[in-house]
């Protein structure tokens, strides 16, 4: 059975939800026969990579509100994240577009090495403080994945893998996703956001029991 999965690498719920679901699957009786695709998704497509602006006054700059307020709000995502076992930093987070990043682990899919660039490129973003738009950067976590580097930059330096990241985000839009983490299983069953792991657990459980009697 497949679980289709949409995230951004600059979502700190997608690193959450990402986690929460895990989760469940460890539990899952039959997590052997459960597919996992990522599928790109860009929570801000125009976002322009700068150093220059903390990830405190980029939130609140986009959302016109305080800057106190952007910080009470990047602490309760932390302390969230702590919950499920994940290190947020954004102290020294980088603003970063993500659109390369996306190709990456477009790239990372085609060797079937999806779900290791996405945990690598969550793990920069918000735990490493790694900007994730920069192409040398892009190269170490793809090695580090067991990508070859030439292949890495080779790529960067094209437009291999736009049409994929692009095919993902319109099939987004037609299937009517607003926001993410966004999950499908089987196809069917539909579950928005880092829901809790019971609640994976349960659509798991429903998602294979449907398949099975379709057969």
């Amino acid at each position: 059975m497949k679980v289709d999965i949409w995230s951004d690498v600059r979502c700190p719920f997608c690193y959450i939800g990402k986690r929460k679901f895990e989760a469940a699957l460890e539990q899952f009786e039959y997590k052997d026969k459960i597919e996992v695709e990522w599928h790109s998704y860009e929570l801000d497509p125009h976002a322009e990579t700068t150093t220059e602006i903390s990830a405190y006054d980029y939130l609140a700059n986009r959302y016109g509100r305080s800057r106190e307020w952007a910080i009470e709000t990047h602490e309760h995502v932390t302390e969230t994240a702590a919950a499920v076992g994940l290190e947020f930093n954004f102290d020294i987070s980088v603003v970063a577009n993500s659109f390369d990043a996306h190709r990456l682990i477009q790239l990372a899919k085609s060797m079937g090495l999806g779900s290791e660039a996405e945990e690598q490129l969550f793990k920069a973003h918000f735990t490493d403080g790694v900007n994730i738009s920069d192409h040398q950067s892009l190269i170490e976590i793809g090695s580090k994945i067991g990508l070859d580097k030439l292949s890495v930059q080779t790529m960067l330096n094209s437009t291999d893998f736009t049409d994929e990241v692009r095919y993902d985000e319109n099939a987004a839009q037609t299937i009517g996703i607003k926001g993410v983490p966004f999950f499908i299983f089987n196809h069917k069953l539909a579950v928005s956001g880092a829901q809790s792991p019971e609640t994976f657990l349960g659509a798991l459980h429903q998602a294979f029991q449907n398949n099975n009697n379709e057969k």
